[in-house]
């Protein structure tokens, strides 16, 4: 990726987190300008290509990872359910993985894909991870919303043809916590649904670096793509954290300077928790990085 004019981007190695990112930006950065940067809040790893096209546009981008994926300590639910489904007759007719990282998580045990079994995505980024691992449409059937609508779990229900998956056992591969909608719907539609987590989320921690380039990126008018309800509010309790542990000398407070700055979200649910966040200043985009793209291309 070319380097953006002032601000240094962040590159996160696989695994990295904000902590490690920050530690990069900020040494760096500290006398560079963020003016007009775009900041990615996706997990490390997920956000080179968005970030390479945004540079090709002449962007600055800087790479904030707002969650930090991590593998559990001891998977036994998740290695018994890829068990059973590499049985000699696969234990599942379905498979729904939530992410990105509920694919990286479970192939890290999964020498191929057993044959017969679908597969359930919720947009272009699990098909992508999908891709990495071997596996196309043209080898296994993989359902996922219309390209035209939202990549979330309503479409991905209303896209599978839930009568036929009366009575057939669904395994659904996710983080340690998260929405019960897909669940429930399966089960509501008589699909006998196993849930089993395959990776943790948590937040970063606030180091002195982190620090130093949340209070940069503050300073001046960014646009921040959000793509997680969980990430922006957990953005907002570091930024709290900061004002606590990190005032700043000219008395600016954080979460308010936050609230000031541009959001470039995909999904309505999003949107919602922004709003109720104290955000005011959103472009609403759809799902897919061509549309995020469009939106930034549009502030030029």
């Amino acid at each position: 990726m070319a380097q953006p004019q002032g601000m240094k981007p962040a590159q996160p190695s696989p695994g990295a987190g904000a902590g490690q990112t920050a530690d990069r930006a900020a040494s760096g950065s500290a006398s560079g300008s963020a003016s007009g940067c775009v900041i990615i809040t996706r997990p490390a790893g997920q956000a080179q290509p968005l970030a390479a096209q945004l540079a090709a546009l002449g962007r600055s981008v800087v790479e904030l990872p707002l969650l930090e994926i991590s593998p559990l300590p001891d998977p036994v639910a998740l290695r018994a359910a890829l068990a059973r489904l590499c049985a000699p007759t696969p234990g599942y007719a379905l498979v729904a993985f939530v992410s990105p990282n509920a694919i990286d998580a479970a192939f890290a045990y999964l020498k191929q894909w057993p044959a017969g079994v679908k597969l359930a995505v919720l947009g272009e980024g699990s098909r992508a991870a999908l891709a990495r691992h071997g596996i196309h449409p043209d080898q296994v059937e993989i359902i996922s919303p219309a390209s035209d609508l939202p990549s979330d779990t309503e479409h991905l229900l209303q896209a599978l043809d839930l009568d036929a998956l009366r009575g057939e056992p669904v395994l659904i591969i996710r983080g340690e916590s998260g929405r019960e909608l897909m669940a429930d719907g399966l089960r509501a539609a008589g699909a006998e649904v196993d849930v089993v987590p395959a990776y943790r989320r948590q937040l970063p921690q606030l180091t002195a670096t982190l620090a130093v380039l949340l209070r940069q990126l503050l300073a001046r008018p960014c646009d921040w793509i959000i793509t997680s309800s969980e990430a922006l509010r957990g953005l907002m309790v570091l930024l709290a954290e900061l004002d606590l542990r990190y005032p700043d000398a000219m008395q600016q407070n954080a979460v308010v300077s936050m609230q000031h700055q541009h959001l470039i979200i995909p999904h309505a649910r999003i949107a919602e928790t922004a709003k109720n966040l104290g955000f005011t200043r959103l472009t609403l985009t759809g799902s897919g990085d061509e549309r995020l793209l469009a939106a930034l291309q549009s502030r030029l």
